[in-house]
């Protein structure tokens, strides 16, 4: 089928460059999940499908392109895999303890049992029953992971916090874990019942404990030495650069010996956040900024993964089999793990809505096992796998979303910036200030000024309207300099108006003029320039401070709640 691109604008898509159809894939992707934010869908479910729609649909990014830009995944799970690292800081699991294991045992263990039936009911009406259980176990192991990418991406973009956002940072990150050790045991069974296995159960089981030891190890000693490497900087842009560096290189490493890419990253990351560098929360702020692009191509492959015209029957029911089992055994698992942990009733009630992503993980295990197949039965689960996690992709995040609120843990976790960018200027006024008119007698002004507490006093004309504003250093200079006269007013010691900002202004608006102005205040006046109130720099800044520690200690709160409590 011809590319839509080419038809409307008679190129050859595959005559492109790489680096062309990045950039295209990238801004579409942008625009596209934009469209879906005002829809209030995650903007991971907009990157989505736009892949679909460039990728099988219009074929601007062809099976060929993903191939050569497989490379680039695998960085981009490194990436993810740091940033989430540097989340798991020690007291996660000082509050739940126990509770991730539990919950990361049973939410696994259900959800590979339920996919493991369910798949299997489905093949052993179209293939033999060693062919179904093979498919079985493997789809079962390959489910069990979750998508950390996605997940924690929903969970940054609501600026969640609270112990179910704890719970499911420390899941997602924990679970690619028993993924793999599920991984190993169920591929091995499947090569021995088809008779396609290339090594033993044990030799399997060995390599597979052997990859996730090797991973954790690197991974801690990457760390270690990098925050050693940051001691030594106090540049932000280094701090990057070698933050960065030393990503690459743990990828890089992880490749070259057949490690885990997600596992190594996210152990330095795990490590550095929890060595008391007062550089670690810069390094992740950094690969915050840098991550988006990388974050928007990355969703965008996956949904140009997807192949819709194999599509059949057998794919129909087992991607069903597949999807259904996942999210019943998510759900209902995690639900059992904290009942057994005693956890708190949101983490009860809800994480199970925020287990449902897949994505790259689950792909890359698959496309390694397909090897141990026939060609028919591993494109047939290649497509299932690919279909299967797309579905969850595009509903998982939704979900996340969804659990977060109802646990009341939405823009919880949000910083001093963010709050700055949605208050406006007549809801961080003050309108107690004195307003001076510009007639008062010095006796009175000095009166005023010692029965109040304020900096700035603005000065108002008969129309109520600002032509002036005294401050206290200003009032000691004109005192120190003049002959004290009762005659002298407010008009004839104040300091001229430096800057006024319409009430209606955002809060963003006004502080970058104080800083363009270099002054500690404005004079805030409305639409016909009458006098409103007064915006004092430092009082903003104590007031969003507070406002900042007023919801963090919201969030914190809901670790104190004891089990029986209802939500």
């Amino acid at each position: 089928m011809s590319s839509l691109f080419e038809n409307f604008t008679g190129t050859d898509i595959h005559h492109l460059n790489i680096l062309l159809l990045v950039g295209l894939a990238i801004f579409f992707a942008t625009v596209g999940a934009r469209l879906f934010q005002k829809l209030h869908i995650p903007k991971i479910v907009g990157y989505l499908v736009i892949g679909i729609i460039i990728g099988p649909i219009a074929h601007i990014i062809t099976p060929e392109t993903v191939e050569k830009l497989e490379l680039f995944n695998i960085f981009a799970l490194g990436v993810i895999g740091f940033l989430i690292g540097g989340e798991l800081k020690k007291d996660v699991f000082t509050r739940l303890g126990k509770q991730v294991f539990y919950v990361l045992f049973f939410e696994g263990m259900t959800a590979f049992l339920l996919v493991g039936i369910f798949s299997f009911v489905v093949m052993m009406y179209f293939f033999g029953w060693q062919h179904a259980v093979a498919v079985a176990v493997v789809f079962g192991a390959i489910c069990s992971a979750t998508d950390p990418a996605s997940t924690v991406s929903v969970l940054w973009e609501c600026k969640a916090r609270g112990p179910l956002t704890t719970m499911l940072t420390a899941i997602v990150a924990l679970d690619d874990a028993l993924a793999m050790m599920l991984y190993a045991i169920s591929v091995s069974i499947a090569g021995v019942i088809t008779g396609e296995g290339g090594e033993g159960f044990l030799a399997a089981i060995t390599s597979s404990f052997m990859e996730i030891f090797g991973s954790v190890v690197i991974g801690v000693i990457a760390g270690v030495v990098l925050n050693k490497v940051l001691k030594w900087i106090d540049d932000a842009e280094q701090t990057l650069v070698f933050t960065f560096s030393f990503a690459l290189l743990i990828i890089g490493i992880a490749i070259t010996f057949h490690l885990d890419v997600i596992l190594a990253s996210m152990t330095l990351g795990l490590t550095l956040t929890n060595t008391n560098n007062r550089r670690a929360e810069d390094c992740f702020k950094h690969m915050h900024q840098l991550s988006a692009p990388i974050y928007v191509l990355f969703f965008v492959l996956a949904g140009a993964r997807l192949n819709i015209s194999h599509v059949n029957t057998v794919i129909i029911l087992l991607t069903a089999a597949y999807v259904v089992g996942s999210i019943v055994g998510k759900t209902l698992g995690s639900y059992i793990g904290a009942i057994v942990s005693n956890s708190v009733p949101t983490i009860r009630k809800y994480l199970g809505f925020c287990l449902y992503p897949q994505g790259g993980i689950a792909v890359a295990l698959l496309i390694i096992a397909s090897s141990r197949f026939n060609h028919e039965l591993a494109s047939i689960m290649l497509l299932v796998v690919i279909a299967g996690a797309l579905i969850l992709q595009l509903i998982g995040p939704i979900f996340v979303k969804v659990g977060a609120h109802w646990a009341g843990e939405l823009g919880l976790n949000v910083t001093a910036e963010d709050l700055i960018k949605i208050h406006t200027t007549s809801e961080m006024m003050d309108k107690n200030v004195t307003a001076i008119n510009a007639g008062t007698q010095l006796g009175q002004l000095l009166q005023i000024i010692s029965s109040t507490a304020d900096n700035f006093y603005p000065v108002l004309n008969d129309e109520n309207k600002p032509i002036g504003s005294i401050t206290l250093n200003g009032i000691r200079n004109a005192i120190s300099s003049q002959e004290i006269n009762d005659w002298l007013v407010a008009l004839d010691i104040m300091e001229p108006v430096h800057g006024t900002i319409d009430e209606k202004s955002m809060l963003t608006e006004a502080l970058e003029k104080m800083k363009q102005l270099d002054v500690d205040f404005l004079l805030v006046c409305t639409a016909d320039n009458r006098y409103a109130g007064i915006l004092d720099n430092r009082k903003v800044i104590r007031h969003i401070d507070a406002e900042v520690l007023a919801k963090q200690k919201e969030a914190d709160r809901m670790y104190d709640l004891k089990a029986h409590q209802t939500h």
